[in-house]
Order: structure tokens, then sequence, then C-alpha cells
């Protein structure tokens, strides 16, 4: 069989983190001349990380000033990017502490780089499916198992 070679462009860590309320925490970008849009908290693993996990709970700390438990690697999203192909790892985990004044980055001292507000979504109901999620695939993913993922925190916790 032959083996298929495949460049990592970039990888990144992210959470479908969820609270004690079974809320899903999102962060709510907002950019000038585009419309709001939300995604999973998290982002690049970097060198100095010791593992994806690793770089996830370091991205939690820096942009929600979070700490979370349990986390279980449960979705994989890859696109193509200028250096090969990007990965994002996604976890579920359960949030355990937040302190929004911890928040760290570029991202929060740069105000041309746009908004990133805490927002949470309840998994019981409805609500997620009027939610633009960033992206598209992790949506439907959460939406088609959410009782697992509601499970699955619910063992961690």
């Amino acid at each position: 069989m032959e083996q298929l070679a495949v460049t990592v462009g970039g990888r990144a860590a992210r959470a479908i983190l969820i609270d004690d309320q079974y809320r899903l925490a999102l962060i709510k970008r907002t950019k000038p001349g585009q419309a709001p849009y939300w995604t999973a908290p998290g982002g690049g693993v970097e060198d100095t990380d010791a593992s994806v996990e690793a770089a996830l709970h370091r991205e939690l700390a820096e942009e929600l000033g979070a700490e979370a438990s349990g986390a279980s690697r449960v979705f994989l999203v890859s696109s193509p990017s200028p250096s090969g192909v990007a990965v994002q790892y996604f976890f579920v985990a359960r949030l355990t502490q937040l302190d929004e004044s911890a928040r760290t980055g570029p991202e929060f001292e740069d105000s041309s780089r746009g908004g990133y507000e805490l927002d949470r979504v309840d998994l019981r109901g409805d609500d997620l499916a009027s939610v633009d999620v960033k992206p598209v695939a992790l949506k439907e993913f959460i939406l088609a198992n959410r009782e697992a993922l509601l499970a699955e925190v619910d063992v961690e916790s």
C-alpha cells in the first residue's frame, strides 16, 4: 500500500467547552465589515507545547482565563493552507474555572483584530441551530453528537 505524504501547515487545539449548566462556551468574533460568527476557544499549537492537549490548556488560559478538566479529543477538521494542511484538533472538556480578567494575548492588545467576546449557548435546546459557528463542520458535529458530548463531560465531572 502506498503511503500518502501530507505536509501539516499548522495545528490548532480547540475546546468544545461545556460549563456546569450544560452551556457551550464559545468566542463571538466581531470584525469590522463582517457579520459576527462564533468559534470554539483555542488556538495554535506552539513548538514549546508538550502536546496538542497542553496547547489546549495554554490557549484556554490565555483566551478565556479558563481551566478545564477531562479533555478528550473527539473531532478533527482539516483545510488547505499555504504551507500544507491545517489541522484543528477538537477536545470536549468541562469548564472548571473562568476569570476573564486573566485573558492575555495579541487578540486583546490590538483592537484592529476585532472583538473576542465570551458567549454561552445552552446545549439542551435549539439555541445552537441559530448560531453561526465556524467551522460549519464543528457545528454539525456538535448537533449530531450533543447527547454523547454532554454524557462525556458528565462522566468527567
